[in-house]
């Protein structure tokens, strides 16, 4: 008998605890207590039931359930829940993607007033996503949001105010949004923050006041504010030069992927500042960069494939990182690719082609082309021999110095009659006065 009593008072305690164990109410939440309470109809346990599976915190994670019941505890006004809902159609997760619920439920939220909810708001209308693009409501938004403390609202007022996207273009009004957000350590406006400084936007000039919040953004990781701390100790600008300090954030930077830091590192191995030179290393950081599109980096690489400099000599490969930088506009690429094409370097040799580049690097003021095109005028090469243009691209070429322009122009002289030259000077003239 004694065993008996023994065996049910265990039970009974086992199944007090079980029941009365947890609850829905305090964390960790009782998934039990939630579902049975959420079932009944009450909202708090619902978001709560549909926190727990979206997160998978005491039951396995299932977008699809917490959708149901975030849905439930929305309909209900919990703005939180709406928030989240939103949120999952903006993800897609549980529910197909779909921009339009998203703004629905973000909206319900953020007319409750839920900050977050206010701040998603303003991006849906910043991007057009689920609504037309619209700069003036991703403003009233963000304001709402950033006017409780929102430190990412803050961030996005302050970039709109100093774009002057769906407001007027104000940087004092944009210096103190960043400077709300920064103070709450939000990266970005530490760094936005630190650029106005630098460039004296809205705030008196201060190098130092830069470095400082250049500093505060880069020691938390933010590779944009490393690299632009890397460039003041490389110029010496509001901090005493230091090629070591330099390198150090440059590399920080360009580990993060950051490709105007790849760059730089990339030089400053090329040139041995701060470090060994050490042109193989200099190569895999503008490879890197100029894998995303970094101009000069696509430049500098195409120009140690021709020197053969840290990577075996390739013209081929020369001639396909130089392009993308001259399809970029780089002057001094689109003049290399010309010379490619007038030697066949790397390509069959194309005077047209080499006419074509050396024509776009001359209209940006880029005296070899300059020199190029003098040389191709004088010959015929690619175009019709004409003596009097070919005077006038050495005439432009010589106001730089250049020493070949200055001969050749000299040359080309003694083949004109008094008319030609005078056409060619006037030419020349025209040319600079529309190129000032």
């Amino acid at each position: 008998m004694k065993i008996l009593q023994k065996i049910c008072c265990v039970l009974l305690l086992t199944t007090f605890s079980s029941v009365y164990g947890g609850s829905c109410f305090e964390k960790p939440y009782d998934f039990d207590d939630c579902r049975v309470q959420a079932e009944q109809g009450h909202s708090k346990a619902q978001y709560n039931l549909a926190l727990m599976y979206d997160n998978g915190e005491g039951v396995l994670q299932d977008y699809k359930e917490a959708v149901k019941w975030y849905r439930l505890a929305a309909e209900q006004g919990i703005p939180l829940a709406q928030y989240n809902l939103g949120w999952m159609y903006k993800r897609g997760q549980g529910v197909i993607q779909d921009y339009k619920e998203a703004v629905k439920w973000y909206r319900l939220a953020a007319e409750q007033g839920f900050s977050q909810a206010q701040f998603n708001l303003g991006l849906r209308y910043y991007y057009g996503q689920g609504v037309p693009q619209n700069y003036n409501e991703a403003v009233k938004w963000y304001r709402l949001a950033a006017k409780q403390g929102l430190s990412q609202a803050q961030f996005n007022l302050g970039g709109s105010y100093a774009k002057g996207q769906g407001i007027h273009q104000d940087y004092k009004e944009a210096v103190k949004w960043y400077r709300l957000a920064a103070e709450q350590g939000f990266a970005e406006a530490q760094s936005n923050l630190g650029l106005m400084y630098d460039k004296g936007q809205g705030v008196l000039q201060d190098y130092k006041e830069a470095i400082k919040w250049f500093r505060l953004a880069a020691e938390q990781g933010y590779a944009e504010a490393q690299y632009n701390l890397a460039l003041r100790y490389d110029n010496g600008q509001g901090v005493i030069q230091d090629y070591k300090q330099a390198f150090k954030w440059y590399i920080k930077s360009a580990e993060q992927g950051y490709a105007k830091a790849q760059s730089n590192l990339g030089l400053r191995y090329a040139n041995g500042e701060g470090v060994p030179q050490d042109y193989k290393e200099a190569g895999k950081w503008f490879r890197l960069a100029a894998e995303q599109g970094g101009y000069k980096s696509q430049l500098m690489l195409g120009m140690m494939y021709v020197t053969g400099q840290g990577v075996i000599q390739d013209y081929k490969q020369a001639v396909k990182w130089v392009r993308l930088a001259a399809e970029q506009g780089i002057s001094e690429a689109q003049g290399l690719l010309g010379t490619m094409y007038y030697y066949g370097e790397g390509i069959p040799q194309d005077y047209k082609e080499s006419f074509k580049w050396f024509q776009l690097a001359a209209e940006q003021g880029y005296d070899l082309a300059q020199l190029g095109l003098g040389n191709m005028y004088m010959n015929g090469q690619g175009v019709i021999q004409d003596y009097v243009m070919a005077h006038m691209y050495w005439n432009i070429a010589a106001v730089n110095g250049d020493e070949d322009a200055i001969k050749n122009r000299g040359i080309v002289e003694e083949e004109m009659t008094p008319s030609q030259l005078e056409k060619a000077q006037d030419l020349a003239r025209e040319w600079m006065r529309t190129h000032q």
